[in-house]
């Protein structure tokens, strides 16, 4: 037990009994102090009773919700650090109320393990920590403690999955009463699902909670006072009970970071045993981890289980369907997507582009084909890891800080000679960088002088490192430009909390600054900036570029007639279609107002056109809701324009996109012009 934590006391305000007592164990095994609550009654009975230090709130409570709660908590209580737990709260602009308006310390989205729930709270009380013994240093290099939590949770996980077949004889139950006619048996049936689909994973029976989720979408107009389509919460249910009567005694086991391959984990989705056996063989001929799926529904579990550099799928009503059950989980939107088919004509393809697919193969596809692909999926995914660059004239040194932060978000970079580092900068544009500060030539402190006078690196989040931690220091670092300092020996678990929360907010300050936030597409000035360096390399590689502009059709009148909100709902929709939609090299952007903008490389007029097509024919098929209540339809009109054929600049391939968007509109709307 951690004696440095033994003073640290929690409210945890969570309606659910099991996660209660799965998080309170292994809080308190950690040294924490948890008082629990299950209602916004008890929490209150609890915070006037007793000092917590911190407060772990769930984001839906019985009467009320978790925001609403912490509303009130700040009229009496304004600087309670809290994390706020929620299964919702996931888009940019729910962050930003959390943490702007309601002073929330950290956002931790369900379900979660109780470990992240800890390196959080690490993270919340480091700077009141005092320094653990010499020996937990990073020089030491001292064996890991045992943790005893262990043998509790198999304990308790093996108790909760025993528990399942009770909870959905429950379920049944009540669905039974809902058909007909029992209010209070819904509102009861959908509290089952949303506590299955935030417990059941934090318990490790990850399909279970991956599938209860599923069934909580199809149940949520029970919370709407909407009408339920019973077909499919039958098709949930059976889901549902499908997952459970799996013979899980226990949860698996997370896969340890040592045992990825070197070259990455690919996902292989087929229907053909013999072929995923295939892909397998190829994979460890290759020193690919082979992770195989027969259905949608595996596939989802699977990538909810680990990391995954990318997926092959059979090309098919399943392959797509598994795309867009893949691109639809939180965190794999850009997934990387390759499709293998016998036909691979000309509308497969243009299917697969649509799916999102950047690579289409043969079908058998041979050890080459097989290789080809692994390397281009693994290339594209381990893009979207944060990068941390590493500089110290110590080799040992950039060995042990880069083998305590490298992981699957994070890669890292080191380099030994300070004299090199604009040039490691401008080669593998770190997010962040690591600085000792007494090497030989220039210090740490004149490095980041010279990053803080350069305007690629102004913005640069920079940590130095040091052995001296006296106010002098501290001054000198932060008026050369330091955003924080770490002092040697560094603590693993100080260095890992420090470079996670700083590149947490270095990525939401681009999300800002890139991203439209009610759409989640970039913003005109990193599209530009992005658009020109396709143009670039459609030119070195002798290829097309399509660009398109699309305006929602009648837009002034759906604000008129239905309200400004349903107007928004609109461009958000039609924001996160394009956002879901095409591959990952693909570009989109709202341009301003009702107007969006997207580059295709590699695209003739033609396949160009057949895949905006069906985004075309995916929006007019949605059902908007006005402010009134009132149902209604939108379509748009787009231009379409191919470098080199229409232009070989952006400037004249948006006039000549524009132009044709014009005609599309004067030709009746809903259509696109690409001649």
């Amino acid at each position: 037990m951690s004696t440095a934590r033994s003073a640290k006391t929690l409210l945890f305000l969570e309606d659910d009994r099991d996660l209660q007592a799965l998080v309170c164990a292994f809080l308190r095994d950690k040294g924490y102090q948890v008082t629990p609550a299950r209602t916004a009654a008890e929490a209150r009975e609890v915070l006037q009773s007793r000092p917590v230090d911190a407060a772990i709130v769930d984001g839906l409570l019985p009467g009320m919700t978790g925001a609403d709660f912490i509303r009130e908590l700040r009229k009496t209580k304004p600087d309670l650090p809290v994390l706020f737990a929620s299964a919702f709260w996931k888009d940019l602009k729910s962050h930003e109320l959390l943490t702007r308006q309601l002073g929330v310390a950290r956002v931790v989205h369900k379900p979660y393990r109780p470990e992240e729930l800890a390196v959080w709270l690490e993270q919340l009380f480091a700077v009141a920590q005092p320094p653990p013994p010499p020996q937990e240093a990073l020089e030491e290099d001292a064996p890991e403690p045992v943790d005893d939590f262990a043998a509790s949770l198999a304990l308790l996980s093996a108790d909760y999955g025993a528990k399942l077949p009770e909870r959905l004889a429950t379920l049944q139950a009540l669905l039974g009463k809902g058909r007909h006619g029992d209010a209070a048996a819904l509102e009861e049936a959908y509290s089952v699902v949303h506590k299955l689909h935030g417990t059941a994973g934090s318990y490790g029976f990850r399909d279970v909670s991956i599938t209860a989720g599923a069934l909580e979408d199809v149940l949520r107009p029970v919370k709407t006072g909407g009408t339920l389509d019973w077909a499919r919460v039958d098709a949930g249910f059976r889901a549902l009970e499908d997952r459970v009567s799996l013979p899980v005694l226990a949860p698996e086991p997370e896969p340890e970071e040592a045992v990825v391959a070197a070259m990455g984990t690919l996902l292989v989705v087929d229907e053909d045993a013999a072929m995923l056996a295939d892909a397998r063989r190829m994979g460890e001929r290759e020193g690919v981890r082979v992770v195989t799926a027969a259905t949608p529904q595996e596939a989802c579990a699977a990538v909810e289980r680990q990391w995954v550099d990318g997926a092959l799928l059979h090309m098919g009503e399943a392959g797509l369907a598994t795309a867009r059950a893949l691109r639809a989980m939180e965190g794999h939107q850009s997934l990387p997507l390759a499709f293998s088919s016998t036909g691979g004509g000309l509308q497969e393809r243009v299917d697969a582009a649509h799916a999102g697919a950047s690579l289409f193969l043969p079908r058998p596809f041979t050890q080459q084909d097989f290789a080809t692909a692994a390397e281009r999926l693994v290339a594209t995914r381990r893009l979207e890891r944060a990068k941390v660059m590493v500089v110290d004239d110590d080799p040992e040194a950039v060995r042990a800080l880069s083998q305590a932060l490298v992981s699957d978000a994070v890669e890292v970079v080191g380099l030994e000679n300070a004299y090199g580092l604009l040039d490691a900068l401008a080669q593998h544009r770190p997010d962040l960088l690591l600085l000792d500060v007494q090497m030989p030539g220039p210090s740490g402190f004149d490095l980041c002088r010279i990053l803080r006078l350069t305007p690629e690196w102004q913005d640069l989040p920079i940590l130095l490192i040091t052995a001296q931690v006296g106010l002098e220091f501290r001054l000198a670092a932060f008026q050369a430009g330091a955003d924080d300092y770490l002092a040697k020996p560094v603590l693993r678990e100080e260095l890992r909390a420090r470079v996670h929360a700083r590149l947490e907010r270095a990525r939401l300050s681009r999300e800002r600054t890139e991203r439209d936030a009610l759409t989640g597409l970039m913003l005109r000035r990193p599209f530009v900036e992005a658009v020109a360096t396709r143009l670039s390399e459609a030119r070195r590689s002798d290829k097309p570029l399509a660009l398109c502009f699309l305006d929602v059709d009648h837009f002034k009148k759906v604000n008129d007639q239905h309200g400004h909100l349903a107007g928004d709902r609109v461009l958000m929709r039609l924001g996160r279609l394009l956002g879901a939609r095409f591959r990952r090299e693909d570009l989109r952007a709202r341009w301003g107002g009702e107007e969006f903008v997207v580059a295709l490389l590699g695209e003739t007029p033609e396949s160009a056109k057949e895949i905006l097509s069906r985004t075309a024919e995916e929006l007019s098929a949605m059902t908007f809701e006005g402010d009134g209540g009132e149902t209604f339809h939108v379509t748009f009109s787009a231009g379409l324009a191919v470098a080199p054929g229409d232009g070989t600049t952006l400037d004249e391939l948006l006039r000549v996109a524009d132009a044709r968007l014009y005609r599309a509109k004067e030709n009746g709307r809903d259509r696109i012009e690409a001649e």
